[in-house]
């Protein structure tokens, strides 16, 4: 039985050919933040070559973003629906995004579907790497899109702005790395944290094999840092809201009930000069 969190790649392999079903590959990577810009690469090529059969392919980095959006916020009702009605998915599928990174583009695309109100996606536990590793089949082909309809419906309580955190004061989890939050290295003008924020790196959340962490190592990690899953309001921030994504999954996969991303993140808060940074 599928959730709305992960699925295995047994169940997507036993599932493929279910015609309420569609696949998004969202592969891609992104430099290390003390390299020189651009960060932020998709794996279009590496789509048409080979990937998972009737998936389509999305930019993690343009396709879902609002165009010429510095903290690469997530795009408009109007670009949304266009985009999903192009890859032939409706509000009647069941959406399974993978990528070849640990899960973070996956849980970004997953995140974006839950703000227009998707409730039917997941992410595919392992990605790309987990399902190569095991034989699974691939294709080269293009699926045919159907005519379909998509309505965005946004809800607000999946995302958070500057604003909402300096006058709520939730609990925040930075999940950028130990550098980053540590100040050493930044993707936006300022380096630093948001003040109070309590640091896990995504990377932590990942097991050796890059599927998610299991439930009671993933309460373990988060109690160890002081965060409780009882909590009433956590918003969970990164550089642009990608790993922030999959930090909502890990926390919820843990039990927490609720939490949202912050949408702009640190380029959004660590480029105004207005806001407190540590």
């Amino acid at each position: 039985m599928a959730d709305n969190l992960l699925v295995t790649t047994a169940w997507l392999m036993e599932h493929l050919s279910d015609d309420d079903l569609r696949i998004v590959d969202i592969r891609g990577h992104v430099l290390p933040a003390n390299e020189p810009p651009p960060h932020y690469y998709a794996h279009r090529s590496e789509y048409e070559e080979s990937h998972i059969p009737h998936a389509v392919f999305v930019d993690w980095a343009s396709d879902i973003v609002e165009p010429n959006s510095p903290s690469y916020d997530v795009a408009n009702p109007q670009r949304y629906q266009n985009l999903m009605e192009a890859l032939g998915i409706g509000d009647e599928h069941f959406v399974i995004a993978y990528d070849d990174a640990n899960g973070m583009f996956a849980a970004r695309f997953w995140w974006t579907m839950k703000y227009y109100g998707h409730e039917q996606v997941a992410i595919l536990d392992g990605g790309w790497q987990k399902w190569i590793a095991e034989n699974q089949p691939v294709s080269s082909d293009k699926p045919d899109i159907s005519p379909t309809t998509f309505t965005p419906k946004p809800q607000a309580q999946w995302n958070s702005t500057a604003s909402e955190i300096i006058s709520n004061k939730p609990i925040l989890l930075d999940v950028r790395s130990r550098t980053e939050f540590a100040g050493e290295a930044s993707r936006a003008k300022r380096k630093g944290h948001i003040p109070n924020a309590i640091n896990i790196p995504r990377s932590k959340l990942v097991a050796t094999d890059g599927t998610l962490r299991p439930v009671d190592e993933l309460q373990q990690i988060f109690t160890d840092a002081g965060l409780s899953l009882d909590a009433a309001d956590v918003v969970v921030y990164c550089n642009s809201g990608v790993s922030a994504s999959y930090g909502l999954i890990a926390l919820q996969k843990a039990g927490l009930s609720g939490g949202r991303v912050y949408d702009g993140s640190w380029k959004d808060w660590g480029n105004d000069d207005t806001k407190l940074v540590e």
